[in-house]
């Protein structure tokens, strides 16, 4: 919701920013996109920052990937039957040399 509310104005604003455009050659813009005015720079900011954002992104997906070793689910769930009361100290100790094997 926020964000629809920032990029609306300045999508709006694209049109006015570029009537302000000084014809080719004009070296009035400088870095901000030869004459694009607020929006070149801020075109170029979004770029680089969604760039790094989807570099951040990648490194942290492919890194971390969220699968755990098999036996790892069978056990919590033998922690919490344990826990709950739902076996004895005697059946949690077998069941999990089992799982260890």
């Amino acid at each position: 919701m926020k964000l629809n509310a920032l990029i609306l104005p300045l999508l709006a604003s694209l049109p006015a920013s570029m009537a302000q455009a000084d014809g080719p050659g004009s070296w009035t813009g400088h870095m901000w996109g030869s004459g694009y005015g607020f929006m070149g720079g801020f075109m170029m900011l979004a770029f680089w920052g969604a760039l790094i954002a989807l570099v951040v992104f990648l490194v942290f997906r492919l890194r971390d990937n969220g699968t755990r070793p098999p036996d790892s689910d069978a056990q919590e769930a033998l922690r919490r039957r344990f826990a709950n009361g739902e076996i004895d100290e005697e059946e949690f100790r077998r069941r999990k040399a089992t799982l260890d094997e």
